[in-house]
């Protein structure tokens, strides 16, 4: 992973890791606005519209430079085409974040977000001095468990019917990973 400060990017081999511009809300809304990726997320609104849009990335460059949360696109380094979000919040006072991320549905199985989740525990614990990064899943996403654990993340707990979705409690996994246990 390449870390450019100035341009605050992250480069893989596939990917660039930047920060989300107005210009990206269209596709934003277009990826987002899917039932299949809704009943996935914790937070993402449906349907999804321009202004939720709109208003998500309109602090995402004051929240990167007050060193609060980084949230970055995850585009095709060759054709800069977007494939998703990946998100780390900063608890500063613990030394640690959250990582959160999607993919539009039409990219999943791709390795999008194994290679975009490996840069950024690369930038939480290189660039960001974190002591562990930690990461959640609703139980019925497997395809997101085996992500966090291609990552090296070892699974912590459940939090047993912890969450409401469409009326219905779900349970989320916990997954972890420590500094010293993290290998490139």
């Amino acid at each position: 992973m390449i870390y450019n400060n100035t341009e605050k990017t992250l480069e893989t081999n596939r990917l660039v890791l930047g920060l989300f511009n107005e210009t990206d809300a269209q596709e934003v809304t277009r990826l987002c606005n899917n039932y299949n990726l809704y009943k996935n997320t914790l937070y993402l609104p449906y349907p999804y519209s321009i202004d939720d849009a709109l208003s998500w990335i309109k602090n995402h460059l004051v929240n990167f430079n007050d060193n609060k949360y980084f949230e970055f696109a995850i585009t095709d380094k060759a054709t800069g085409k977007l494939y998703g979000a990946i998100a780390l919040s900063n608890n500063q006072k613990y030394q640690n974040g959250e990582l959160a991320y999607w993919v539009g549905e039409e990219y999943w199985g791709n390795g999008y977000a194994t290679e975009a989740s490996k840069a950024i525990l690369e930038f939480a614990f290189d660039e960001k001095h974190y002591h562990k990064v930690f990461a959640r899943y609703f139980h019925s996403n497997s395809a997101s468990g085996k992500v966090i654990e291609k990552i090296g993340m070892k699974k912590e707990g459940v939090l047993r019917e912890h969450v409401i979705k469409e009326n219905e409690y779900i349970d989320l996994v916990y997954y972890g990973i420590l500094k010293n246990e993290f290998i490139i």
